[in-house]
């Protein structure tokens, strides 16, 4: 099997990342990589806690050329870490210093040394497993999900060309989601290394944080995000910078705001599609199509399962999601398997009835979930809604122009706020204990 660089696309002397304002060169990063790697421990697993975007990128690629496996788990519970120091008992940690000790595995602080200059791109076997990926817990508990370096070098060049981003020569990339959430690790770090962008190594959460980073960053620059992070970024800044990219992922986005996004900011915006265990499959630019085109080299076929993908991923996969085909490269999307709701003999998804409730003007976030009677059946919906300023029933009355009576929410339920995870999702435990705490008030 064949050898691929650790990066590519470089101009010797480019930037390849900004941290804390200043450009680390690539000659920098490289001769970073191999000092780190020389001091890492001598063990087949490291779970690569760096919050910082720079240095999680040097302990990926540290830990590549130790032939170490990166372990990146869905969130830092001390439960899970201690479940993962129990699956891999070989495991160590990575860390920076932002997860506060006590952890309960061994860990290994991140230490920059001297500025030794190495211009040499290393190569890494393509089969070499690269990193373990774990499902967010949105739909049970999380699941490993191994991806070689060749796969994710492949993702990392089939986002670059399938977006258009080589029109955007060096373009610098700020992102809102966390590169250990496989979104964050394809477009902020490995379609850096792959198109020879540069990254920003902070995750800025406000939005006045965000606009101040934008800013500082040279254009072209580009801004990947999720929904519920640009809603509350268009709702709070007054002023916007301008940038030249914009990409969206991990929930349904809706078209008013993906047009009001592109306007604010006077760029495009796209949407990704994937998963955890295919990794991403397919691109669109929402505001000109509902229809979505695969990444070179991904190919979807159905059968009477549903519907597979092979590609750039390690095995054939069945995705979650009722897709319908239209051709070799294109498709519409209809929301999760397991999202799908059956009342009164009528069907649609949670996925679809979201889109509506997110949609109306005022709502800031909101969610259908489907309670489980005694007997397993749902007979009917509750809807958690943010939407500071609005009356329940201007709520329903922009559902009853929208949806079909059967599915409208039974009851609509003000919160002050969705507890998302950090790529703005809702775990399975998180709707649970909502529904919960509905019914000890109820009750």
């Amino acid at each position: 099997m064949a050898d691929i660089p650790l990066i590519r696309n470089f101009d010797a002397g480019a930037a390849f990342a900004f941290r804390n304002r200043r450009p680390v060169r690539v000659e920098e990063f490289l001769g970073e990589v191999r000092r780190l790697a020389d001091l890492l421990p001598d063990r087949h697993y490291v779970v690569n806690l760096c919050s910082d975007r720079y240095q999680f990128t040097v302990g990926l690629c540290a830990a590549l050329l130790r032939r170490q496996v990166n372990l990146l788990p869905p969130n830092v519970t001390p439960d899970l870490l201690k479940r993962l120091s129990l699956e891999y008992p070989d495991a160590y940690c990575l860390s920076d210093g932002a997860v506060q000790p006590p952890l309960p595995i061994e860990t290994f602080h991140y230490r920059q040394t001297g500025s030794t200059v190495s211009a040499s791109v290393p190569h890494i076997s393509e089969e070499q497993i690269a990193v373990i990926g774990f499902t967010s817990g949105s739909t049970g508990q999380p699941m490993p999900n191994p991806k070689s370096w060749g796969a994710l070098a492949k993702s990392g060049l089939a986002e670059f060309e399938r977006l258009g981003v080589a029109a955007y020569r060096n373009m610098s990339v700020l992102g809102t989601v966390p590169q250990q959430h496989s979104y964050g690790l394809e477009s902020t770090v490995l379609m850096v290394m792959q198109g020879g962008l540069a990254m920003h190594a902070g995750r800025p959460f406000f939005p006045s944080d965000i606009c101040a980073e934008l800013n500082a960053l040279p254009r072209p620059r580009g801004l990947v995000t999720t929904p519920v992070h640009l809603r509350v970024l268009l709702a709070e800044a007054s002023e916007l910078p301008s940038v030249d990219f914009l990409l969206c992922a991990t929930a349904p986005l809706s078209p008013q705001l993906a047009i009001e996004a592109e306007t604010r900011f006077a760029a495009p915006l796209h949407e990704i599609y994937g998963c955890t265990e295919a990794g991403q499959i397919a691109a669109r630019r929402p505001t000109q199509t509902q229809e979505w085109r695969t990444l070179p080299g991904v190919s979807l076929h159905a059968d009477e399962k549903g519907t597979w993908v092979r590609g750039h991923v390690e095995r054939e996969v069945l995705l979650a999601d009722v897709i319908e085909l239209r051709g070799r490269n294109a498709f519409l999307l209809h929301g999760r398997t397991a999202d799908l709701v059956n009342i009164a003999g009528k069907r649609t998804s949670l996925a679809h009835l979201n889109f509506h409730l997110n949609s109306i003007e005022g709502v800031r976030d909101g969610a259908f979930v489907m309670p489980e009677e005694d007997d397993g059946t749902v007979t009917r919906l509750t809807a958690f809604v943010v939407a500071p300023g609005l009356a329940g029933e201007t709520i329903m009355a922009a559902l009853r122009e929208r949806i079909d009576p059967a599915f409208l929410p039974r009851p609509l339920c003000f919160v002050e706020a969705l507890p998302r995870n950090e790529t703005g999702k809702l775990s399975r435990v998180a709707v649970e204990d909502l529904v919960t705490r509905l019914a000890a008030k109820v009750g």
